[in-house]
């Protein structure tokens, strides 16, 4: 299972769920499809589930989901990516939603005092709660939805760092910062950062890929926001076909050693989610 201290999102009853969703499937129907009884459907959708593997593998089909995934998330034991060291430092600054928590993310060069910032936690204060002390100057922040808990600090960071490139996706109904569409480029620094256009769980939503093509050691980073977790997706709010489609080409469309920074959960791995992510099949 994942060897980190950060839980995963989302537990089997949550896949569950949004897989119902997306098929458009109440726990009755799923029963009469699966053999598998409501009641014990209910149980694993209230975090009460003893769903034995044989009842996980007919629901994997029934809900075209992965079954290795699904049945690994059943047991508590979702298989732990193998990382790769970056070219890079990253910090996680996780603030609190709801009964969990949202993922902002701060890249640097290492003993650089500047960075980038990818979210901006639901405001200032609880941004900066994690916020590393060497860390003085923002050179650019991207937004990868317009939800409270992602966007909410966007205009205090740019007021209080005096950020002048501040990215959103195309369509956002951002206060501030200019769009960025699908396969534009910035170069900050030693940076780059491309933009993949990922409508799904929002209808503007962006996934960044960094990168720093002047170091010899190569390595990537996708700032997923809530289009991809370890072992789920985010809920498709705007369209699951869209979700689907661009789940799959964004996974397929970086290196498979790529470090994952999802905006819930822990990191995980293209490899990994191709692999076992119950939604990719």
């Amino acid at each position: 299972m994942l060897n980190l201290t950060v839980p995963l999102e989302d537990e089997l009853g949550d896949v569950l769920e949004k897989a119902m969703r997306r098929q458009g499937l109440s726990e009755e129907a799923l029963a009469h499809r699966t053999g598998v009884p409501s009641s014990r459907i209910l149980d694993a959708i209230d975090y009460r589930s003893d769903l034995s593997s044989d009842e996980l593998r007919r629901l994997a089909d029934a809900l075209e989901l992965n079954e290795v995934g699904l049945c690994a998330l059943g047991c508590g034991h979702y298989p732990s990516p193998e990382m790769i060291s970056l070219p890079f430092c990253v910090h996680a600054l996780r603030t609190p939603h709801g009964i969990g928590f949202a993922n902002a993310y701060l890249v640097t060069d290492g003993p650089s005092s500047q960075g980038i910032l990818f979210d901006c936690g639901p405001d200032f204060e609880a941004l900066t709660l994690g916020w590393p002390r060497s860390v003085k100057k923002v050179d650019a922040v991207f937004v990868t939805h317009v939800e409270p808990e992602h966007s909410g600090g966007l205009c205090e960071v740019v007021a209080r760092f005096g950020v002048s490139r501040a990215y959103c996706p195309t369509g956002a109904d951002a206060p501030c910062g200019q769009e960025m569409g699908e396969g534009q480029r910035m170069k900050l620094g030693g940076f780059e950062v491309r933009a993949f256009g990922t409508p799904g769980h929002a209808s503007a939503h962006n996934c960044y890929l960094v990168t720093a093509p002047a170091i010899k050691e190569r390595g990537s980073l996708l700032i997923s926001g809530d289009l991809v977790f370890a072992g789920s997706v985010g809920g498709a709010y705007f369209c699951h076909r869209q979700l689907a489609t661009h789940l799959r080409r964004v996974l397929e469309g970086v290196p498979p050693e790529t470090v994952i920074a999802p905006g819930h959960g822990p990191l995980t791995t293209a490899r990994n989610e191709l692999r076992y992510n119950p939604f990719v099949i």
